[in-house]
């Protein structure tokens, strides 16, 4: 099985190039933001605020109660929290920052981490977000740290947000990429940063084509030398 680790800040362009990676190649697209998204949408729903006191043990507190599950329909990978599908809704810029918040806790990134280790052990994978390739899966055959710069990045989920009809400035969107990337480097467990092995690939100068080009570059290299 080959593994393609893919990591790097929000923004960058990870989950469109790998989801599109993926189909060129035949593997399944893991999104594992999207997993913790979902359990951020869970503590959102019950009015957990992350400036309490209490919010990492509440949170612990909530997790036997949680299930939730990537699912492939019709080639795309959708995600069910306790048998509801919340793709759209996990989108949403607050659930964004609750899942900055809920990643930081520990207990949340061991309950999911199973999970995500076994998709990659039944199938050839392509696994993007912020530890996959320091920490979920550190013997991947291939791993690519995709990033731009903070403008670029800022402006490229401005236009997505407004294609989804979120009410929205660029200016707002550009706070909280600054703010989600501080958190996201600063945290105690699983920090994002790229791993020692990893390419760099900035995707500031280039288009989608190009990224997508670059990545199934790599992975196919990979597959040809597994089967030496």
């Amino acid at each position: 099985m080959i593994s393609v680790a893919i990591d790097g800040p929000v923004g960058a362009g990870k989950s469109s190039v790998a989801r599109e990676s993926a189909k060129r190649l035949g593997f399944i697209y893991a999104d594992t933001g999207a997993l913790y998204r979902g359990v951020a949408l869970y503590t959102v729903r019950k009015g957990l605020n992350e400036n309490d006191a209490e919010y990492k043990e509440k949170v612990e507190n909530m997790l036997p109660e949680i299930t939730v599950e990537p699912k492939l329909i019709n080639g795309e990978q959708r995600i069910f929290l306790c048998g509801e599908d919340v793709s759209e809704e996990i989108r949403k810029p607050e659930i964004s920052m609750a899942a900055s918040s809920v990643s930081s806790i520990p207990a949340v990134r061991e309950f999911l981490l199973d999970l995500q280790r076994d998709i990659a052990k039944k199938n050839n994978v392509l696994m993007d977000g912020r530890d996959i390739g320091t920490v979920v899966l550190p013997s991947a055959q291939v791993k690519i740290f995709i990033t731009a710069s903070p403008e670029i990045r800022a402006k490229r989920r401005f236009k997505e947000l407004i294609e989804k009809g979120v009410d929205t400035t660029l200016e707002q969107v550009l706070n909280d990429l600054n703010r989600r990337d501080y958190q996201d480097s600063h945290r105690a467990v699983s920090p994002l940063k790229m791993a020692e092995d990893a390419v760099l690939l900035d995707t500031s100068e280039l288009n989608f084509e190009q990224s997508v080009r670059k990545v199934t570059e790599l992975a196919k290299a990979a597959a040809e030398k597994d089967k030496q």
